[in-house]
């Protein structure tokens, strides 16, 4: 299976953002993608709450686009985006079929509420609401689980999903400068690794209009932790190619899945002299 990455510095514009999604689906049906992968909030990156065009997801004229292109092309797209529901917006991955049809939704659930010794403070829960729950998805026909950029750090998610039968992980993200130099790599072969999944990781990259820096760094990992794919800080379009029989080998060489026990409750006990 050939999976295509966009690297990309998305912009205020939803209109500006899906024309550079549209090319990007050009050129991975090109190349003989099955799928195009894209970061966190590809469709809309703006944290200025007051003129941040965020919608409905129905009310996004974008998205109508892009699901007929991926219907004149026959390719996947994940595609990041906020939506507004009810009083507060949703960071969301929409999986769209080569039909065009609306395959899976997936909303954040991991919130980005951190201070970061470089003086960076952000409060995702002050705008965003969380999700429910797993999510997963078929991507030509692989059972794919969802998750979205901070979800990477809470590795029960990815046992849960692994577990329910996916060989694909996507983490489409928007990481901060320090914290991918810090820890983005090693996050990203950890969740491939203790899953024996392989992990694709769409990212932002370089300032963004909203003033934002981001790390870039798109990968794609295998289920042993290989780097397939690192697109550093290039913006574009990157290619990998992935044979899902990797899957059973490192699963069956290392059963970590399977010779999971409970854990039960932590005793704690009294010092003694």
């Amino acid at each position: 299976m050939r999976l295509a990455l966009l690297q990309m510095t998305s912009g205020i514009s939803a209109a500006d953002n899906a024309r550079v999604i549209a090319d990007a689906m050009n050129e991975a049906a090109d190349g003989g993608a099955q799928v195009l992968l894209t970061p966190e909030m590809t469709l809309l990156l703006d944290r200025d709450r007051e003129r941040a065009d965020v919608r409905a997801e129905n009310d996004y004229p974008e998205i109508a686009n892009l699901r007929e292109k991926a219907r004149a092309l026959g390719i996947w797209l994940h595609l990041g985006l906020p939506v507004a529901e009810g009083g507060k917006r949703r960071n969301r991955t929409l999986v769209i079929a080569p039909d065009g049809t609306i395959a899976a939704r997936y909303d954040k659930i991991h919130l980005f509420d951190v201070d970061l010794s470089t003086g960076e403070s952000w409060r995702e829960s002050r705008v965003y609401e969380g999700g429910e729950g797993p999510v997963l998805a078929q991507t030509a026909n692989v059972p794919t689980g969802l998750s979205i950029c901070y979800d990477i750090r809470f590795p029960a998610l990815y046992r849960a999903l692994a577990e329910g039968g996916a060989q694909l992980l996507t983490i489409p993200a928007a990481f901060t400068v320090p914290t991918g130099r810090a820890h983005w790599h090693v996050l990203a072969r950890a969740r491939a690794i203790e899953t024996g999944c392989f992990v694709a990781a769409p990212a932002q990259v370089a300032r963004h209009e909203d003033g934002r820096e981001t790390f870039g760094h798109s990968l794609v990992v295998d289920p042993w932790g290989h780097v397939l794919l690192d697109m550093e800080e290039r913006c574009g379009v990157g290619f990998a190619d992935i044979d899902l029989a990797a899957v059973e080998r490192a699963r069956t060489q290392v059963p970590a899945l399977a010779n999971a026990r409970p854990i039960g409750e932590v005793r704690a006990t009294a010092q003694t002299n």
